[in-house]
């Protein structure tokens, strides 16, 4: 049985969970909620992308895990969604 501490990363002795991972259960969780957001608007990976000044391949990326987002892309993804940041999280399985 896998040891895991409260955000879904390896347990390292008294120190943090890691969460660099885009592995982890509460960064698939919010991520999760995130798609999910996305497709509920009706927006295609192309439209988001051009609403946040980006490529489709970015939205690809971040959408199957090549790429992290960071708490500043996330809020900025959300609002582009037309969702609020806080209840997409609070909504999420995390």
């Amino acid at each position: 049985m896998r040891n895991s501490g409260f955000f879904g990363g390896p347990v390292q002795s008294n120190r943090a969970p890691a969460l660099a991972s885009t592995r982890s259960e509460l960064y698939q969780a919010l991520l999760a909620a995130l798609i999910q957001a996305r497709k509920d608007a009706g927006l295609t990976q192309v439209e988001l992308a051009e609403r946040i000044g980006q490529r489709q391949t970015f939205v690809s990326k971040y959408e199957v895990g090549e790429r992290r987002l960071d708490v500043a892309e996330y809020v900025f993804i959300a609002k582009a969604i037309g969702s609020d940041p806080l209840r997409l999280i609070l909504s999420s399985k995390a």
